[in-house]
C-alpha cells in the first residue's frame, strides 16, 4: 500500500471528561508494561487517541459519552481515507485505530514490516456494487466500466463481488485474498474494471461512462447512496468473510493495555452496537471474537498473502 501524508478531515473530535478515578488508574497499572505514561493513559493529560474514518458516525457519539462515564478521556482523529491511520498508529501518533478489517491490516503489516495487532472486533460489513444507471446486474451492458477500490485488499474483495455477480471471470488459480485487475480474464469477462481511490468509487457514479462502482460501507452515505440501492454484494455471514472482520488495532507492545481493553468493551456494549447498526442501515453483522482468535486470524491471513 502507498503511504500518503496525513490529511485530517475536519477538526479533531475531542471528548474532555473529569479526571480518571483511582480505580481506573489501578486497572491501567495492572494491565500494562508499567511505564508512567501507560499508567496515566486515558487521563486528562494523556487521552487515548483513536484513528477513525468517519467520526460523524452515530456510534462514535454514543461511544465517547460512555467512555466519559467510565472516566476515560478519548480523542477521535478523523481521517479522510484508509491509507493514513495505520502509519499514524505505528509511529505512536495514535494509540488505537478502528477503521479496517483483518485483511487490510495483514496487507499493511506485510508491506511495511509493521506489528499492529487486533484487540477487539466490531462487525463485518457487506461490500456492494451500486449503479445510478442500471437497476440490476443483468442490465449492465457488455464492455461497461466498473469502478473498484484501488487498495490491494478491498480491490481483491471487490473483484470477488464482481465475479460472484457474473460480471468478470478471474483466471484459474487466482488467490481470492490478493486478486488484482491483472488476474481478470478479459476475454471471458462482461465488464472492464477501473481501480480508483476507495473514497472516490461512489463519486465516480456521477460519470456517465461508469456503469457501476463497488463502494465501501464507510463512503456510502457520503455519496448519497443507501445500502438498499446495492445491486450485488458478498455475504458477510459466510466463513469466507472472516478476513473482513472489522477490528480495533494497536501496537503489539500495547495489546494487553487495560484501558484499551475497557474501550473495546464499551464499543461492544448494546448501546454502541445499536448505533453502529443504525449507521450501517442495518447491514452490519456484529462480531464478538476474542483478541487471541483475532490475532490468530491475522497471522493466518498474513501467511496466505505471503504465499499468494
Amino acid at each position: 500500500m502507498s503511504r500518503t501524508r496525513r490529511r485530517f478531515r475536519g477538526s479533531l473530535v475531542v471528548t474532555a471528561v473529569a479526571a480518571a478515578t483511582a480505580l481506573l488508574l489501578a486497572a491501567c497499572s495492572s494491565g500494562d508494561s508499567g511505564s508512567s505514561s501507560d499508567k496515566t493513559k486515558g487521563s486528562a493529560d494523556d487521552p487515548v487517541k483513536i484513528g477513525v474514518v468517519g467520526a460523524s458516525g452515530d456510534q462514535w457519539k454514543v461511544f465517547t459519552d460512555l467512555a466519559e462515564k467510565q472516566g476515560i478521556h478519548v480523542k477521535l482523529v478523523d481521517f479522510s481515507d484508509y491509507q493514513q491511520p495505520n502509519p499514524a498508529t505505528t509511529s505512536g501518533e495514535l494509540d488505537l485505530n478502528q477503521f479496517q478489517h483483518i485483511l487490510f491490516l495483514a496487507d499493511y503489516n506485510n508491506n511495511t514490516g509493521g506489528d499492529l495487532v487486533p484487540i477487539g472486533s466490531t462487525a463485518i460489513y457487506p461490500l456492494a456494487l451500486y449503479s445510478k444507471q442500471y437497476k440490476t446486474v443483468d442490465a449492465i451492458p457488455a464492455g461497461s466500466q466498473i469502478a473498484i477500490p484501488n487498495d490491494g485488499t478491498n480491490q481483491a474483495r471487490a473483484l470477488g463481488v464482481l465475479a460472484s455477480a457474473g460480471l468478470i471471470t478471474l483466471k484459474d488459480g487466482t488467490p481470492s485474498l490478493s486478486a488484482a485487475p491483472a488476474d481478470v480474464d478479459t476475454g471471458k469477462s462482461k465488464v472492464k474494471v477501473t481501480p480508483v481511490a476507495a473514497n472516490q468509487t461512489g463519486r465516480s457514479l456521477g460519470d456517465k461512462s461508469v456503469a457501476g462502482a463497488v463502494v465501501n460501507n464507510d463512503y456510502i452515505k457520503d455519496t448519497g447512496l443507501k445500502s438498499s440501492d446495492a445491486i450485488a454484494q458478498d455475504d458477510p455471514s459466510s466463513d469466507a468473510a472472516k478476513p473482513y472482520i472489522n477490528i480495533w488495532a494497536t501496537r503489539s507492545k500495547d495489546k494487553d493495555n487495560a484501558v484499551y481493553a475497557e474501550l473495546v468493551s464499551i464499543a461492544q456494549s448494546p448501546e454502541v452496537e445499536k448505533a453502529l447498526q443504525a449507521n450501517s442501515d442495518g447491514t452490519a453483522v456484529i462480531v464478538h471474537e476474542t483478541p487471541a482468535n483475532l490475532q490468530k486470524y491475522l497471522t493466518d491471513v498474513e501467511s496466505q498473502l505471503k504465499q499468494g
